[in-house]
C-alpha cells in the first residue's frame, strides 16, 4: 500500500481529543478497523491487564465495528477489569473522523496473529505515528522495529514490553517515520511503475 492520504491531515492532539470526548490529561494508544479475531485485540487487552501497564494509566481506543463476536472482547474487559482504560467507538468511522483518532493517539497497535499487510500502516504513516505490529506477513517489512515503532511476537507479554518501553522512556521514532515515509508515496509508486 502507499500512503494512505485522503483523510485529511493531522489536528492537534488537544483537538483531537477534545473532538473525541476524552481526557485530554490521559495518554491514548490506538487499535483502529474492523475487529476480527486475526487482528489480535484480545491479545492487547490481556497485555493491559499487566500490573505494569495498568501503573502506567494508558487508555486504548478501539475504533472499528465488530466485525464478529462483540460479546467475546467484552468478556474480556471485565474479566481484565479494563472498562475504565478502554474507549469503545465501535461503529462505522467516517473518512472525515479518521483524523482525529490517529491524532489523539500517541501509539498505534496492531496486535495482529496473521497479516499480509496492513492499510492501518500507511494511515499511520500519513499521521506520523509511531506503531506497534506484530511479526507477522510483511508487517515487520513495513515498520522497521526500532526505526518507526517495535516489531514483536504476537504474545501479550510482548505487546506489554513494548508499550512499557514506549510510555516510560518517551520514545521518540519522528526521523524514521519521516524516513521511511518516503518509501511509500505515490510518487514513488509511480516511478516504479513507469520503471517497470
Amino acid at each position: 500500500h502507499p500512503l494512505y492520504d485522503n483523510y485529511g491531515e493531522p489536528v492537534e492532539r488537544i483537538e483531537a481529543i477534545l473532538h473525541l470526548g476524552l481526557d485530554p490529561q490521559k495518554r491514548y494508544m490506538l487499535f483502529f478497523g474492523f475487529i476480527r479475531r486475526y487482528k489480535g485485540l484480545d491479545l492487547l487487552l490481556e497485555a493491559m491487564d499487566r500490573q505494569d501497564i495498568k501503573d502506567l494509566d494508558i487508555n486504548l481506543i478501539v475504533a472499528g465495528e465488530f466485525y464478529n463476536e462483540r460479546e467475546y472482547y467484552n468478556n474480556l474487559i471485565q474479566k481484565f477489569s479494563l472498562s475504565g482504560r478502554i474507549i469503545l467507538h465501535t461503529h462505522f468511522i467516517s473518512d472525515s473522523e479518521v483524523k482525529y483518532y490517529f491524532s489523539a493517539a500517541s501509539l498505534i497497535v496492531q496486535p495482529y496473529r496473521s497479516a499480509t499487510q496492513s492499510g492501518v500502516t500507511q494511515v499511520g504513516y500519513h499521521f506520523n505515528k509511531p506503531m506497534l505490529v506484530t511479526d507477522v506477513g510483511g508487517l515487520a517489512e513495513i515498520v522497521p522495529d526500532g526505526t518507526c515503532g517495535y516489531v514483536v511476537s504476537p504474545e501479550p507479554d510482548a505487546i506489554a514490553d513494548a508499550v512499557s518501553d514506549f510510555f516510560i522512556n518517551n520514545r521518540s521514532f519522528d526521523d524514521g517515520i519521516q524516513k521511511q515515509k518516503e518509501l511509500f508515496s505515490w510518487s514513488r509508486l509511480r516511478e516504479s511503475l513507469l520503471k517497470l
